[in-house]
C-alpha cells in the first residue's frame, strides 16, 4: 500500500533506472528526485527537472538526502538542508553541463578548456566541503574559492550574476531591495573595476650573465634607485655567480629570488629604475697573468639599468636581457648607474655585443599577505625579501625593527711616501662594549647570509675612492648601547704576493651618553694613523680618541693621522624601539626636569610623528601624569599635546595605531579626574570659535573630540568607580552646557565658505563617533534627543557653504549608519529630523549620492525589523514625506545627459539605482492601508492624474534594458514584482476615477503601454531561460506576463465605447505582445483584435486602419524575430471562431485571411534571412514578399523597402542584371519631376528628377556589370532625352558616350550564354513559396546540370532528388518531407525576327536567345503502340512539354515560377525530318565558316562530314528510308503524304550539301588528311546510290540560291540545283568561337576516345533503346566520368530508356584518331596553339545555340582543351582580335532547297562573325536536358550528337528529338497557310499582345513619356522581308492545335504603376 513520506522527501539517483516496470520513472545518474510516497522498497515521485512526469523507481536507486519541507501537502516544496554553497554548487554544473558541450559544437575550443579546468576544480572543491574536516578558517577559504569560480563561469557564459553575503546566495524576498542592490552593485564592481591597491611588489629572478670575458666569480647587487631624488629607496638584493654566470646556488632559490616589498604608488613612475651592479672577485686587473698575484679582491666589472615603468604595461617581463656598461673610469663607478639613466652610457663601453644580464621580472600588486595567498608556491620553495629603506608607507603597530643601514661613502687619503697612489680597501667590523667583535649582523643584501665582516671592493691607484656600498645592520636593542662600528684602510698590493698593508682606521659610536643613537645623516670620520703590527683589539685604547671632524678638540692630537685624511659614511636609523630626538626624551624623563615641562609640550608639536608613536603610551603617560599633578597650570598644554597626538593619528601612516590608543584607553588609562579639565578646556575652545578670526586650532580640537569624549566618557566611569557615581548630575550638567555651547555654534549662519562653516564642518563630520560613547553614559532616549537637537540646530538655508552642505548630509549618513539609529525608540525620535535634511538635499537636487545612500540604509533597517508594529508607522512617515519627491528625482536625474566621462556616468548609474531601489523598497513595504492613505492624500483628481503619470513614468524607466546591468536577472525580476503588485492597487483607482465623464486618453494609454513593456521585457521570456532557471522563476513570482496580460485584458474591457480612443494606435502594442510565445497570454491577448475590429466597423462601417496598422507592425515585429507557426495558426482560428456571428463576417475573413498569408510569407522570409549565404531562396522569398505587398497589400513604401532589400542580396550575389532589374521596379514609380520628395532609406531629401535620374545611373551601371548592354542603352536613351530638354549638354555628351562604349561592348566582349533549368519543390516541409511549386531557373556563368544540382541539394540539404522526371502525385504534394525534381531545359526566344534577320551578327544575336524568354521546352522520347525490332524509329514518337513563366528571365530573381504547361506529341516522321533539318543545318554553317575562313582548323568539318557520310552508309539514312517510305506506311498513314515528301526532300538536301561541302574541304585539307577526304568522296558515292541518287547534274539545273533569312534549303516542289560555289555570299550564323558540338557522348560510351564511329550505333544497333541509353539522365547517376553527380541526385531517365548497350570493336577502330571536345567554345579549335600541332589534328568541334551547349555529365577532364592564352581571357585581347580578322571572307552558296510554306516554320538565321574570341569556359553548348532521355536546343536550330558522339548524319542523331531552331514560332502557324515572311511581320505583334512583360521589363514598359526602343531593340514590321524559296505547305496537326492554344491564350494583366507618396 503506497503511503506519504514523512522524512524521505528528497534524494539523488546513484544509479540509472530506465523505468521499464508499469509506471515507472525513467531516471539518469544524477537526477535529484522529490519523493512523494513509498510502498515495499519502491518510492512514488518525480524528478526536479520535469515535475510534471511522476512515476515508481526502485529506493535502494536513491541517496536520501536531508530537505526541509514547504507548504506540506498537494504543492509542497523541498528545499535540501546542505550548504547553500554546496546547492548553488550542483545546480551551476548542472547548467554549465549542457553549455559546455555547446561551446564544443561551436568550436569555442579556449574557453571550453578552461571552463572544463574550473568545473573539475570546483567538484575537487565541493569534496572537501561535503567531507566536512576543514577548519572554519579554511572552509570559509573553500567557499571563497567556490564562490570565485562560479561567478567567473557565470560571466564566462553569459550567465546572471548572483548576489552573495559571505558566500552564500541570498534570498531576495529576504532581504531589502537596497540591500539586495548594493549586494549585485558590489559584486559588479568587483567584477568591472579592479580594486585599487595601494601597495605594490616586484619579483626579480636571477638567470644568468652572458657574457664571453668571464672566467671570475661575480657579486651581482640588485637596488631600486629614485633618479628624482638622486638615492636608493630600496635595501639590496645582493647575489653571487659562478664563473659560468650562473647562480652559485640554484637548488636554494631565495638565493637568486627576491621580492621588493611595499612599494607604494607613487613610487610605481617612470622615473624609479632598477639599478645592478656587478662586481668581480679576483685580481687587481682583468688582463694579469695568473702568477702576477693570488689574493682576491672585489673590483668594479659593470652596471645595468631599467626603468620601472617598462614593467607597468606588461606587468610580466621573461628572460628579459639588460645591457651591462663596463666601466673604463673606476672614479666614476659610485655614479655609473646615474650616468647610464642620464644617457651618458657612450663613455661606458658595452660587455658584448650579445652580452647581458638574463632576468625576469613580475610586478605583483596587493597587501603581502594576499601575494602569499595568491602566489603559494613562490613562498613555499623559497623567495627572500627586499625591504624598502625605512619604514614603510604604513607602520602598523607591534611591528618590531631595530635597523642601522650604514653607507660606505668615500676616503680621502695620502700617498704614504709612494710614487703612486693607493689600492685602498676597506674593512668595518661591529665591535661591542667589550671590544668583542659581534659576529654575523652586517647584511650585504638579501638573499645572502650575515657576515660579521664586510670588505669593500678595491679601486685601482685612488687616493679619494668613493664607494657608495649601502650595508644593514640589524643589531639587537640590547647590544647597541656601547657598540660602535670600526673601519680598517689598507693598502692592497699588486705584487707577487699581493699583502694587504693596514695604514688606518675609524670608528664611530652607536649610541651617545644621553641615551640617543647615532644621528641620521652623514658623519665625516677621523681617520686614525696606525701600523700594520698595531693591534686593535683593546678597542678602549681608541674609543677615548675623537671619532669625528666634528667632535676633534685639538688638531695636535698624536692619534690623529692627519687632518687632511677623511673618511665619510653615511648612517640612518629604522627603529621601532630607539630615538635619535633629545626632545622625546626630556619629555619622558619629565619628572627629572619639571622646570623644563613647559618647553617640552611646546617642542612636542615639532618632533616627528613616527618618533611619537614609538612611544605613545610612554607619552600618554607622561601627559596624564603632568595633568594631574598640575592641571592648572598644565592643563591647557596638555590638552593641545593631547589634540596634536589624536590628529596624529588620522594620518594614514598612523592610521593602524588607532586601536593602540584604544587599547590605552580601555586598560592602560588612568586619569579619574581628568574628564574636569578636558571638558572646561574643550567648552572653552568651543565658545570661543564664533569669536575668533583664525579657527586653525579650533579645528584641530573639533577634529579629536571623538577620542576627547573617549577620554571624557572613560575618566568618568573610573571616577564614578573610584566613588561610587558622586557628582552624576554635575557631569550631566557639564555635558548638557558643552552640546549647548555646540548647538549654538552649530546654528551661526554664514553665507558662503566661511572659517566658520569650516568648522562647523570639521565637527559635523566627527560628531557621529561621540554617539556610542555617549550612550556608555546615558540611555537611548536621553541620546537621541540630544542629537536630534544637535541636528536640529543645523541651518537649512540655500545659499550656505556647499561643502558645508555635504558635510551636514555625510553626518546624518553616520547617524542612520549607528547603533544609536538601529534602535526603535531612538529611530523614531531622530527619523523626522533625518527626513527633513533628505527632503531639503532633494528638493534642491544637491548631493543626490549621499542622499541615496542614506535612503538605502533607512530602508535596510525597515526590512530587518519589518516585524515591528513601529515600522508601519515608519513607512507613513516615509511616504508622507518623501514619495514624491523620489519620484521626481528619479525622473530628473534619468532624463539629465550623461556625461561622456566613464567616472561620471558610473556615478550617473549608481546614484540612479540606488534611488530606483529605494523606490521599489518603500512600494514592496506598503501595504494595503498604506496604499489607500496614498491615494485618499490626493484631494482633487489632478493631484491624482498627476501622481499616477508620474508613477507610470518612473516605472517605464525602470522597464528599460539600460536601467541594470545585463546580468541582474535578479535585480530585474524582483523589480517588476513590485511593479506589477502596484500596478495592480492603481488599476483600480484608474477604473473609480478616469471612466465614463471623467475619462482620460493620455492616464489610460501611459497605463497600457506600462503594460506592453512590461510584458514585452526580455527577463521575463522564460522561454529563453534554462530548465532549471525557468522552474525557479515559476516558483517564486509564476509568469508575471500572464498576470499583466489579464490585466490588459480586463481593463480593456472596462474602457467600453471609448475603445475607439485606442484603435489603431494600440494594434501594434497588442500585436507585440500578443507575439511572445506564452499560448495563455496569446489566448488572452488575441480576441481584443476582434474587439477592435468590431468597435472600427462600428465607428467607420470598415476596419482599414486596423488592417493597415496590423500589416505594418507585423513586418517590423517579425523581422526582430518574434511570432511562430504557431501564432499564425492560433491568430487565424482565434479570430475566424470570434467572427463567425459578425455581420461584417466575410470583409473580416478576408483580412484574417490577408494577415495569415502575410505571416507564412514573413516566417519564410525570416528563416530564409537566417542563412549565412545569399542563396536562391533568400531571394525567392523577397520576390514573393515584394509581391505580395504590391499586388495584395498595395502597400508601397514597404513594396519599396523590400525592392532595396531584394537590390542589396542581389548586389551581394553579384547578380548585377537581376539587381538592375528590380531597381527599374522603383524606377517606374517615379517621374521626372521637380516635386520635392523627402529622405527616405539611404536617399537624401531630393527632388523626384534627381532621385529617378541617380536610380536610371544606378540602373545603368548594374547592367553594364552583368553585360546586359542593350537594356543600358534604351536606359541611357531616356536619360539623354532629360539631359537634351534641359541643355544639359556635359552630362548628354556623358551620356552618349557611355551609349557608344556599350555599343562597342556589344561587339568586343565576349558573354556567356547561361543555361536554363526547371525545378519542382514538392512536400509541406518546403517555404510557403516554394512549396508543391515549379520554376524555371537562370543558371550562373559555367554552370551545368551537375552544378546547379548540388548547389540546390546545398541550399536545401534535407531534400531528395527524385528520380524521375514525370509529374508527381498527391501523396508526394502532402508528404512531410522536401523533394526536389531538377532537368535541364530550353529557352525559346521570343525574338525571332532578329535571330533570323540575315547578317546580324552572332554577338547581337546571343542577346536575344537567352533575355527576355517567357517559354521553355523539353521533350522526352517514348515508344507508341508496339515496337518494331528490327526499326525503333518506326514508334519512336516524342512528348514536348513547353513551359510558361509568370514573368521572363532575366528579371529580378533568377528564377520565376511557372504559370502554365502545354504538352504536345511530335510523330516518328516530324521527328526524323527536325533531326535531317538540324543536321543541314549544322552542315551549312560549318561549310559557310570554312569558306570565309573563321575557322583556322578544317577538323570540326572533316569530323561532320566524316560523321554525316559513314553513317549514312552504315545505315542511318535507309532505316528512315525503311521506316517512312515503304508502301505499308505510305497507304497507313496517307495524311503524312507530304511529310514524307518533305523528308525525301531534306535527304536530297543532305546530299547535295554534302557534296558542296566535299568540294570546299578538298579545297581546304591539308595534305595530311587528304586519305581521309578520299575514302569521305568514296563513301559519299556509296550513300548517294543508296538514296537513289546517280549524279545530281543529270537532274538538277544549275540555279545559284542564296541563303536567305531563314533556311537556305532547295525547293521542296522544284528540281533540285547543283550548287555553284561562286553563287552566293555565305554569312555564318556564329562567331568564330560558336560552331556546332558534335561530341555528345553518353554515360554508356564514355569509355570511347573517337567520334566518327559512335554515330554509326543508330544505323547498326539493334535496338533504338541503345539510342536513347547514350543519353544520360539528369542525374547522372549511370556515368562512368570521373564528374559524378552528387550522392543525392539519382538517375531521373524511365526504366526504358536505361541500359548500357557496349559499342561492337568495329565501332571502336578509329577512337585513338580522335580526342573529346571540351563542352564550351574552345577558341583553340579554331585558333589552336602554334607550339601544339597536335592539337590540330582532330578534335570535336562544339556547336552553337541550336545544338546542345554542354553536357553537364561529362568530367572536368572531358570538357578542358589546351588554348591559346588569349582566348581563355573574358575580355577580348589583341589576339582574339586578330584572329577575328581572319573570318571575313566571302564563300560561295551552299545550295538552297525549295521553301515550303506551310511547314512548321524552321529558320536558319545567318550572322556575321564576330570580331572577338570568346572564352571556352562558357558558349552555347547547352546542357544535357535531364528530362529522360530528351536534349533540347537552346537556339533555333538542334542537333543530337549526344547519341551519336559524332558529326554523324541526321539520321544518327534521329534519338535527340531535337527541336528545330524555331520551336519557339511553330505553335503560332494558323491553320492557313501563310508564308513565312507573313510569320515574321505579323506573329510578333500578337505574341507581344498575349504575353505582357513584366513591370520592369526594359522593352515594354508603362511610362508616362513615351521612349522609341532603339532600332537594334525593336521589332519591326518588314515592308519587304527577305526573299525566301517558297516551300511545300506542311502542317502539323499538334502544332495546329497549339497554336491556337497559343493565339488565343488571355493577355496577361499587368498592375499598373502607382506613384510614391513623397519617398
Amino acid at each position: 500500500m503506497w503511503i506519504p513520506t514523512e522524512h524521505e522527501k528528497y534524494g539523488v539517483v546513484i544509479a540509472g533506472f530506465r523505468g521499464t516496470v508499469p509506471h515507472g520513472l525513467s531516471l539518469e545518474i544524477g537526477d535529484t528526485v522529490q519523493i512523494l510516497e513509498k510502498c515495499d522498497g519502491w518510492y512514488r515521485g518525480f524528478a526536479l527537472k520535469n515535475p510534471n512526469l511522476k512515476g515508481i523507481f526502485p529506493s535502494n536507486y536513491i541517496h536520501l538526502k536531508n530537505a526541509c519541507v514547504k507548504n506540506k501537502g498537494q504543492f509542497e516544496m523541498v528545499v535540501p538542508t546542505e550548504d547553500s554553497v554546496i546547492t548553488e554548487m550542483t545546480s551551476t554544473l548542472r547548467d554549465w553541463g549542457t553549455m559546455w558541450k555547446q561551446l564544443y559544437v561551436r568550436n569555442e575550443g579556449d574557453l571550453f578548456h578552461r571552463l572544463w579546468h574550473i568545473m573539475n576544480e570546483i567538484l575537487d572543491l565541493r569534496r572537501q566541503v561535503l567531507v566536512g574536516h576543514l577548519t572554519h578558517d579554511r572552509m570559509k577559504d573553500v567557499k571563497r574559492h567556490i564562490t570565485a569560480r562560479l561567478d567567473w563561469g557565470n560571466e564566462q557564459l553569459g550567465l546572471d550574476l548572483v548576489p552573495r553575503k559571505e558566500y552564500a546566495m541570498v534570498d531576495p524576498e529576504e532581504i531589502s531591495i537596497t540591500e539586495l542592490y548594493r549586494l549585485m552593485e558590489h559584486r559588479h564592481r568587483k567584477k568591472d573595476t579592479p580594486v585599487q591597491v595601494s601597495s605594490h611588489h616586484l619579483f626579480v629572478q636571477m638567470k644568468s650573465l652572458m657574457c664571453s670575458n668571464l672566467g671570475e666569480e661575480l657579486e651581482v647587487i640588485f637596488s631600486l634607485f629614485d633618479s628624482k631624488e638622486n638615492r636608493p629607496i630600496s635595501e639590496r638584493f645582493f647575489l653571487k655567480l659562478n664563473r659560468n654566470g650562473l647562480p652559485k646556488c640554484p637548488e636554494k632559490p631565495e638565493r637568486h629570488c627576491s621580492l621588493f616589498v611595499d612599494l607604494g604608488t607613487s613610487e610605481l613612475r617612470k622615473d624609479i629604475y632598477i639599478t645592478v651592479h656587478i662586481i668581480r672577485i679576483g685580481r687587481m686587473g682583468a688582463g694579469e697573468k695568473k702568477n702576477a698575484c693570488n689574493v682576491q679582491y672585489r673590483r668594479p666589472f659593470g652596471c645595468a639599468v631599467l626603468s620601472i615603468a617598462d614593467l607597468l604595461a606588461g606587468d610580466t617581463k621573461d628572460d628579459l636581457i639588460l645591457k651591462v656598461y663596463m666601466c673604463n673610469t673606476e672614479s666614476e663607478w659610485y655614479q655609473i648607474h646615474e650616468n647610464i639613466i642620464k644617457k651618458l652610457n657612450a663613455r661606458y663601453n658595452l660587455t658584448g655585443s650579445n652580452a647581458g644580464l638574463a632576468v625576469s621580472l613580475q610586478l605583483l600588486h596587493g597587501d603581502i599577505e594576499q601575494i602569499r595567498r595568491e602566489y603559494t608556491s613562490m613562498f613555499t620553495h623559497g623567495i627572500s625579501i627586499t625591504r624598502k629603506l625605512g619604514f614603510s608607507n604604513i607602520i602598523m603597530p607591534g611591528e618590531m625593527r631595530n635597523d642601522l643601514y650604514i653607507t660606505v661613502e668615500r676616503g680621502e687619503f695620502e700617498k704614504g711616501g709612494k710614487s703612486v697612489a693607493r689600492n685602498v680597501e676597506v674593512t668595518m667590523f661591529i665591535v661591542d662594549s667589550t671590544g668583542q667583535i659581534l659576529k654575523d649582523f652586517i647584511s650585504f643584501g638579501s638573499g645572502e647570509p650575515l657576515a660579521t665582516d664586510f670588505h669593500s671592493f678595491v679601486l685601482y691607484h685612488n687616493n679619494s675612492p668613493r664607494w657608495a656600498e649601502l650595508l644593514k645592520l640589524p643589531i639587537p636593542v640590547d647590544k647597541f648601547r656601547g657598540a660602535h662600528l670600526r673601519f680598517e684602510f689598507r693598502h692592497c698590493s699588486t705584487k707577487e704576493k699581493g699583502e694587504k698593508k693596514l695604514f688606518g682606521f675609524s670608528f664611530a659610536p652607536l649610541m651617545q651618553e644621553n641615551g640617543r643613537t647615532l644621528p641620521d645623516g652623514t658623519h665625516e670620520l677621523i681617520v686614525h694613523k696606525c701600523e700594520e703590527n698595531v693591534s686593535l683589539q683593546d678597542a678602549s685604547r681608541y674609543l677615548k680618541f675623537p671619532f669625528s671632524k666634528g667632535h676633534l678638540l685639538g688638531n695636535n692630537h698624536p692619534a690623529v693621522k692627519t687632518t687632511k685624511e677623511s673618511f665619510w659614511i653615511t648612517s640612518f636609523l629604522c627603529s621601532t624601539k630607539l630615538t635619535q630626538n633629545g626632545d622625546m626624551l626630556d619629555l619622558l624623563k619629565w619628572r627629572a626636569h619639571p622646570e623644563k615641562i613647559a618647553g617640552c609640550l611646546s617642542k612636542l608639536k615639532e618632533i616627528d610623528g613616527s618618533e611619537i608613536v614609538k612611544f605613545l603610551q610612554d607619552t600618554l603617560d607622561t601627559l596624564f601624569g603632568i595633568l594631574d599633578e598640575n592641571s592648572q597650570k598644565y592643563g591647557s598644554q596638555v590638552f593641545d599635546s593631547l589634540v596634536h597626538i589624536i590628529n596624529l593619528l588620522q594620518d594614514s601612516k598612523f592610521h593602524h595605531f588607532k586601536p593602540v590608543m584604544d587599547t590605552y584607553i580601555e586598560s592602560h588609562f588612568a586619569g579619574a579626574l581628568a574628564y574636569r579639565d578636558l571638558i572646561k578646556v574643550f567648552k572653552w575652545h568651543v565658545d570661543r570659535i564664533t569669536e575668533m578670526e583664525r579657527q586653525t586650532h579650533s579645528q584641530e580640537v573639533l577634529k579629536a573630540q571623538e577620542y576627547i569624549f573617549k577620554y571624557i566618557v572613560q575618566s568618568r566611569k573610573l571616577f564614578s568607580l573610584a566613588t561610587g557615581g558622586q557628582n552624576e548630575e554635575e557631569f550631566c550638567c557639564c555635558i548638557q552646557e558643552l552640546l549647548m555651547s555646540v548647538r549654538f555654534f552649530l546654528s551661526q549662519e554664514t553665507k558662503g565658505a566661511t572659517a566658520l562653516s569650516q568648522a562647523q564642518a570639521v565637527f559635523l563630520s566627527s560628531f557621529p563617533a561621540v554617539y556610542s560613547e555617549l550612550l556608555k553614559l546615558f540611555d537611548m532616549r536621553e541620546v537621541a534627543n540630544l542629537v536630534r537637537d544637535t541636528l536640529g540646530s543645523l541651518p537649512t538655508i540655500t545659499n550656505a557653504d556647499e561643502s558645508l552642505q555635504a558635510v551636514k548630509l555625510q553626518c546624518i549618513g553616520k547617524v542612520v549608519e549607528s547603533q544609536l539609529y538601529a534602535h526603535p525608540e531612538s529611530r523614531y525620535i531622530l527619523l523626522p529630523v533625518v527626513l527633513h535634511h533628505l527632503h531639503v538635499h532633494l528638493q534642491e537636487q544637491k548631493d543626490l549620492i549621499m542622499c541615496a545612500h542614506i535612503l538605502s540604509n533607512i530602508f535596510c533597517f525597515i526590512k530587518k525589523n519589518s516585524s515591528e508594529k513601529s515600522v508601519l508607522e515608519e513607512i507613513d512617515i516615509i511616504v508622507n514625506s518623501l514619495l514624491d519627491i523620489l519620484l521626481r528625482t528619479i525622473l530628473e536625474i534619468t532624463s539629465r545627459p550623461q556625461s561622456a566621462g566613464s567616472a561620471t556616468r558610473l556615478q550617473f548609474q549608481d546614484v540612479t539605482g540606488e534611488f530606483v531601489s529605494c523606490l521599489l523598497s518603500l512600494l514592496r513595504q506598503m501595504t494595503d492601508r498604506h496604499y489607500q492613505q496614498l491615494l485618499d492624500r490626493f484631494k482633487t483628481r489632478d493631484e491624482l492624474r498627476d501622481f499616477l503619470l508620474q508613477i507610470f513614468t518612473v516605472f517605464r524607466i525602470l522597464l528599460r534594458p539600460e536601467m541594470f546591468p545585463k546580468d541582474w536577472t535578479v535585480m530585474r525580476l524582483v523589480a517588476n514584482n513590485v511593479i506589477i503588485t502596484t500596478v495592480l492597487y492603481l488599476s483600480d483607482a484608474l477604473r473609480k476615477n478616469f471612466l465614463n465623464e471623467s475619462f482620460d486618453y493620455k492616464i489610460w494609454d501611459s497605463y497600457f503601454y506600462l503594460a506592453v513593456i512590461f510584458i514585452n521585457q526580455l527577463c521575463l521570456q522564460l522561454e529563453m531561460f534554462t530548465p532549471s532557471k525557468k522552474k525557479k522563476v515559476l516558483e517564486k513570482y509564476g509568469d508575471m506576463r500572464v498576470t499583466m496580460g489579464c490585466e490588459i485584458f480586463s481593463m480593456w474591457q472596462n474602457l467600453g465605447e471609448h475603445k475607439v480612443h485606442f484603435i489603431p494606435a494600440l494594434i501594434g502594442p497588442f500585436l507585440e505582445v500578443t507575439l511572445i510565445p506564452q499560448p495563455d497570454l496569446r489566448n488572452v491577448m488575441i480576441p481584443i483584435f476582434h474587439d477592435m475590429m468590431d468597435w472600427e466597423q462600428r465607428r467607420s462601417g470598415n476596419f482599414k486602419q486596423v488592417e493597415a496598422k496590423l500589416i505594418d507592425k507585423l513586418d517590423s515585429l517579425m523581422s526582430e524575430g518574434k511570432g511562430d507557426e504557431t501564432y499564425r495558426e492560433l491568430f487565424n482560428s482565434i479570430l475566424l471562431k470570434k467572427i463567425e456571428r459578425e455581420t461584417w463576417r466575410e470583409s473580416g475573413v478576408s483580412l484574417i485571411a490577408t494577415v495569415t498569408r502575410l505571416m507564412e510569407r514573413l516566417l519564410d522570409y525570416r528563416d530564409c534571412m537566417k542563412m549565412g549565404d545569399v542563396d536562391g531562396k533568400k531571394i525567392g522569398c523577397t520576390v514573393s514578399l515584394l509581391n505580395f505587398y504590391k499586388t495584395e497589400l498595395n502597400k508601397e513604401e514597404m513594396y519599396i523597402r523590400y525592392i532595396h532589400k531584394l537590390h542589396d542580396l542581389h548586389l551581394k550575389a553579384q547578380n548585377f542584371t537581376e539587381a538592375a532589374y528590380t531597381l527599374l521596379l522603383y524606377d517606374e514609380l517615379l517621374e521626372w519631376s521637380d516635386r520635392p520628395l523627402r529622405e527616405f532609406l539611404n536617399y537624401p531629401m531630393q527632388t523626384e528628377w534627381q532621385r529617378k535620374e541617380y536610380l536610371h545611373l544606378t540602373i545603368i551601371q548594374n547592367f553594364d556589370r552583368g553585360k546586359c548592354w542593350e537594356n543600358g542603352i534604351i536606359l541611357c536613351r531616356k536619360i539623354a532625352e532629360q539631359y537634351e530638354s534641359y541643355y544639359d549638354y556635359r552630362n548628354l555628351s556623358k551620356m552618349r558616350m557611355m551609349e557608344a562604349s556599350f555599343y562597342d561592348k556589344i561587339m568586343d566582349q565576349q558573354r556567356l550564354e547561361p543555361e536554363f533549368f526547371r525545378v519542382g519543390f514538392y512536400g509541406k516541409k518546403f517555404p510557403f513559396f516554394l512549396r508543391n511549386k515549379e520554376f524555371v531557373c537562370r543558371g550562373h556563368d559555367y554552370e551545368r546540370l551537375e552544378a546547379f544540382q548540388q548547389r540546390m541539394l546545398n541550399e536545401f540539404p534535407h531534400a531528395i532528388a527524385m528520380q524521375h522526371a514525370n509529374q508527381p502525385d498527391e501523396t508526394i504534394f502532402q508528404a512531410e518531407a522536401q523533394y526536389l525534381q531538377i532537368y535541364a531545359v530550353t529557352p525559346i526566344p521570343e525574338n525571332q525576327e532578329v535571330l533570323q534577320r540575315e547578317g546580324i551578327p552572332d554577338n547581337i544575336k546571343s542577346f536575344y536567345k537567352v533575355n527576355h524568354i517567357w517559354r521553355f521546352r523539353y521533350d522526352r522520347p517514348f515508344h507508341k503502340g508496339m515496337k518494331d525490332k528490327d526499326n525503333e524509329f518506326k514508334s519512336l514518337w516524342v512528348e514536348r512539354t513547353t513551359l510558361i513563366l509568370v514573368q521572363s528571365l532575366p528579371g529580378i530573381s533568377r528564377w520565376f515560377e511557372v504559370e502554365k504547361r502545354e504538352v504536345v506529341e511530335m510523330s516518328p516522321l516530324e521527328n526524323a525530318i527536325e533531326v535531317l533539318e538540324n543536321k543541314n543545318q549544322q552542315l551549312r554553317t560549318l561549310i559557310s565558316q570554312c569558306q570565309t575562313r573563321q575557322m583556322q582548323n578544317i577538323n570540326p568539318l572533316t569530323m561532320c562530314l566524316n560523321g554525316v557520310i559513314d553513317a549514312a552508309v552504315n545505315g542511318g539514312v535507309s532505316r528512315y528510308q525503311e521506316a517512312f517510305f515503304v508502301k505499308e506506311y505510305i497507304l497507313n498513314h496517307p495524311e503524312d503524304g507530304e511529310k514524307i515528301t518533305c523528308l525525301r526532300e531534306l535527304m536530297l538536301e543532305q546530299a547535295q550539301i554534302l557534296e558542296f561541302g566535299l568540294a570546299v574541304h578538298e579545297k581546304f585539307v591539308p595534305q595530311d588528311m587528304r586519305p581521309l577526304h578520299k575514302k569521305l568522296v568514296d563513301q559519299f558515292f556509296v550513300m548517294k546510290s543508296s538514296l537513289g541518287i546517280q549524279e545530281f547534274a543529270a537532274c538538277i539545273q544549275p540555279s545559284p540560291v542564296h541563303f536567305p533569312n531563314g533556311s537556305p534549303r532547295v525547293p521542296r516542289n522544284s528540281v533540285p540545283v547543283s550548287m555553284s560555289p561562286e553563287g552566293a555570299r555565305v554569312i555564318p550564323r556564329r562567331s568564330p568561337l560558336s560552331y556546332p558540338a558534335v561530341n555528345r557522348y553518353s554515360s554508356s560510351s564514355l569509355s570511347s576516345q573517337a567520334s566518327a564511329e559512335v554515330s554509326n550505333i543508330t544505323g547498326q544497333s539493334e535496338s533504338s533503346d541503345e539510342v536513347f541509353n547514350m543519353q544520360p539522365s539528369p542525374s547522372t547517376s549511370s556515368l562512368s566520368s570521373t564528374h559524378s553527380a552528387s550522392p543525392n541526385v539519382t538517375s531521373s531517365a524511365p526504366s526504358s530508356a536505361r541500359g548500357s548497350p557496349l559499342l561492337s570493336d568495329k565501332l571502336k577502330h578509329s577512337r585513338e584518331n580522335s580526342c573529346l571536345s571540351p563542352r564550351e567554345r574552345p577558341c583553340s579549335a579554331i585558333y589552336p596553339n602554334p607550339s601544339e600541332p597536335s592539337q590540330r589534328i582532330m578534335f570535336n568541334h562544339i556547336g552553337d545555340g541550336a545544338l546542345p551547349r554542354s553536357d553537364p555529365n561529362l568530367s572536368g577532364p572531358e570538357k578542358a582543351v589546351n588554348s591559346t592564352p588569349s582566348s581563355w581571357s573574358l575580355d577580348s585581347g589583341k589576339e582574339a582580335r586578330n584572329m577575328s580578322e581572319c573570318g571575313k571572307l566571302m564563300s560561295p552558296p551552299v545550295p538552297p532547297r525549295p521553301m515550303q510554306t506551310a511547314s512548321p516554320a524552321r529558320h536558319i538565321t545567318s550572322v556575321s562573325p564576330s570580331p572577338a574570341g570568346r572564352s571556352p569556359m562558357k558558349g552555347t553548348v547547352q546542357s544535357f536536358t535531364p528530362s529522360p532521355v530528351d536534349y533540347h536546343s537552346a537556339g533555333l536550330i538542334s542537333n543530337s550528337p549526344v547519341l551519336s558522339g559524332s558529326y554523324s548524319s541526321g539520321i544518327s542523331s534521329l534519338s535527340r528529338c531535337s527541336t528545330s531552331e524555331t520551336s519557339g514560332f511553330e505553335t503560332q502557324i494558323s491553320e492557313h497557310p501563310i508564308s513565312i515572311s507573313n510569320c515574321n511581320a505579323s506573329e510578333e505583334p500578337m505574341r507581344k499582345e498575349s504575353k505582357t512583360p513584366p513591370p520592369y521589363s526594359v522593352y515594354e514598359r508603362t511610362l508616362r513619356r513615351p521612349v522609341p526602343l532603339p532600332h537594334n531593340l525593336s521589332i519591326p514590321i518588314p515592308s519587304d522581308p527577305p526573299a525566301l524559296p517558297p516551300k511545300p505547305l506542311m502542317v502539323r496537326p499538334n502544332n495546329l492545335e497549339n497554336s491556337s492554344k497559343r493565339t488565343e491564350q488571355v493577355p496577361r494583366p499587368r498592375p499598373l504603376p502607382r506613384k510614391v507618396s513623397q519617398l
